[in-house]
């Protein structure tokens, strides 16, 4: 067996970026920005005002003065003359500053009757101004690589960026096996369960920016067996779920041999998660994961999601970790790293006291993994643990 670190290793060497596309800014929330891009305009274009009042000479501006309204600019309709002495434009907020105007006094500072306006007895002293450039001018860069929010394509609307270079997403072929296995909404026979784990993991790798494809059920045959893995062929990744141990119906490590898989690695010392093997079958990255619900889901966290980020060119980092104190005791772990359900609840972590992992109930109501090392300690209350948010 080797370590998770190791694992993890191995399957970033499986892994390279995807290629770049450009796609529709329309289409490009979620995606990942693949090249630095770059203002094509200044904003704001001109100096605009941040209020609704009257632009004005800012030297002119004292209590009681009097001022002439010479015309009015807008939002999209600026006005187009020069502002002279004594003179005042209508400003409404947004509407570019008049030539010769460097002060916007509100419009709650003024009275007005007819085309003349008298300025109030206590003018702040801000100029109610938005400067050319002042949220960005042309030629800034917005730097990748980044997942595009909704605040950067908000930005890259007003930088006037039309099409985005992304990363493609990784196409990712998953396909369960077992006899004993039906779809959602199907009938069970006696000796039959539901398949959650493909459903559990296409949402997870979905959600990171990965196009899922989920396969038919391969029962315990080596032909149905080939015929899904020829099915996935073309996928940059290839997950299959359960098969992958040493049983007499495991039969995923053999028959993927037989069609050319270049073993990387099989089983690492984890709970849960063990039986987990990785390599190469033709042009495609596979992971073979374990058929229990919350090991898949598990090894799914803390090694399919890092290489999809990787694919997607985000680097090649594990599943992030921090630190909280444990709520309760706890006992000593073995000899395995031990990823434990576990609920964090003002700020302090708490496991299940049921940590099977065919246990789905607990990883749904599960908000963290608490990571044990091998061989650990037992731990108090208040001890300081790694976790990982789920």
């Amino acid at each position: 067996m080797i370590t998770v670190a190791q694992a993890l290793e191995h399957l970033f060497t499986l892994t390279k970026p995807m290629d770049v596309e450009e796609i529709p800014l329309r289409a490009a929330a979620g995606r990942i920005l693949a090249r630095d891009v770059s203002a094509q305009r200044t904003q704001p274009p001109f100096a605009a005002s941040s209020m609704d009042g009257y632009a004005m000479r800012r030297a002119e501006v004292e209590p009681d003065a009097m001022f002439k309204v010479v015309g009015e600019s807008a939002a999209g309709h600026r006005y187009t003359g020069t502002l002279n002495a004594g003179q005042a434009v209508r400003i409404f907020t947004g509407a570019p500053v008049p030539e010769g105007a460097d002060f916007v006094v509100i419009q709650e500072d003024v009275t007005r009757r007819g085309d003349l306006i008298t300025l109030g007895h206590k003018i702040g002293e801000k100029d109610n101004i938005r400067p050319a450039g002042g949220d960005f001018t042309q030629g800034q860069t917005v730097s990748s690589p980044l997942r595009l929010r909704p605040a950067d394509i908000a930005l890259l609307a007003a930088m006037n960026i039309a099409t985005v270079p992304v990363y493609r997403k990784p196409v990712v072929a998953i396909m369960a096996t077992g006899d004993e296995l039906v779809q959602p909404g199907e009938v069970p026979g006696p000796d039959q369960i539901i398949a959650s784990n493909t459903y559990g993991l296409a949402a997870q790798l979905d959600a990171l920016g990965a196009e899922t494809r989920l396969m038919p059920i391969a029962r315990d045959n080596a032909p149905s067996l080939q015929r899904a893995f020829e099915l996935a062929q073309g996928s940059d990744l290839i997950i299959t779920i359960g098969g992958a141990s040493v049983g007499d119906h495991d039969l995923v490590a053999p028959v993927a041999a037989q069609m050319g898989m270049e073993q990387a690695f099989y089983k690492v010392a984890m709970r849960p998660g063990k039986p987990l093997m990785a390599g190469h079958l033709g042009t495609s990255a596979m992971v073979g994961l374990p058929g229990n619900p919350v090991s898949a889901l598990v090894c799914g966290t803390i090694f399919v999601a890092p290489m999809i980020s990787a694919m997607l060119g985000l680097g090649q980092h594990a599943a992030p970790r921090r630190r909280a104190p444990l709520a309760v005791d706890i006992p000593a772990n073995g000899p395995r790293e031990h990823y434990m359900r576990a609920v964090v609840s003002e700020g302090a972590v708490t496991p299940s006291d049921r940590q099977d992992s065919s246990l789905l109930t607990v990883l749904a109501t599960a908000n963290a993994l608490l990571v044990r090392p091998p061989s650990a300690p037992a731990g108090t209350s208040g001890t300081l643990v790694e976790i990982i948010d789920l």
